[in-house]
């Protein structure tokens, strides 16, 4: 299969949020999608975007049928003084597993990192991934076994956020 590999657009809205949604079934989080299209919409189409997007997509058509998708965004690493890339999110539907469609969107991430300058790139993966964790392996990545990821969300985060000292601006 040939690939092409492409930034979303705003138009790109409907099909990203369709791999969302597929990508919390697959993450067995059926329900915790809250976004929508017209938010992702509104997103890409600010002046700086919270997100870039590549999607990956079968040229054939028309129209060119999207294969899967990778949602990122900039770090930065202070140890390294440089700009690093998240990679938020990565799904290719079960149908376009196995044929290298995973490894092309890492790969263009890479190289993408690499022309950015950025230190480096990193993600997560849930531990019962092992079909990931495998690709990632043979790619050449490794896992950060002495980190362990906290979340502050909703309550917790408004709770802490009104324990703090207002920032001063100017």
């Amino acid at each position: 299969m040939s690939l092409r590999i492409r930034f979303a657009t705003p138009n790109d809205a409907e099909t990203l949020h369709r791999f969302i949604v597929a990508l919390a079934e697959y993450e067995r989080e059926p329900d915790a999608v809250e976004v929508t299209p017209t938010q992702l919409r509104g997103q890409l189409g600010q002046e700086r975007p919270p997100f870039e997007c590549l999607l990956a997509e079968d040229p054939e058509g028309p129209p060119p049928i999207a294969r899967g998708f990778a949602l990122f965004f900039h770090n930065y690493s202070t140890w390294r003084g440089r700009p690093g890339l998240y990679l938020e999110d990565l799904f290719v539907p079960q149908e376009h597993r196995g044929v290298g469609v995973g490894g092309a969107l890492l790969a263009a991430l890479a190289r993408l990192a690499c022309e950015r300058g950025c230190a480096r790139m990193e993600w997560w993966v849930l531990d019962w991934n092992r079909p990931a964790i495998e690709v990632y392996e043979r790619l050449g990545a490794t896992a950060m076994s002495e980190w362990t990821t906290y979340r502050l969300t909703d309550d917790g985060l408004r709770r802490l956020a009104e324990r703090g000292p207002a920032i001063e601006r100017g």
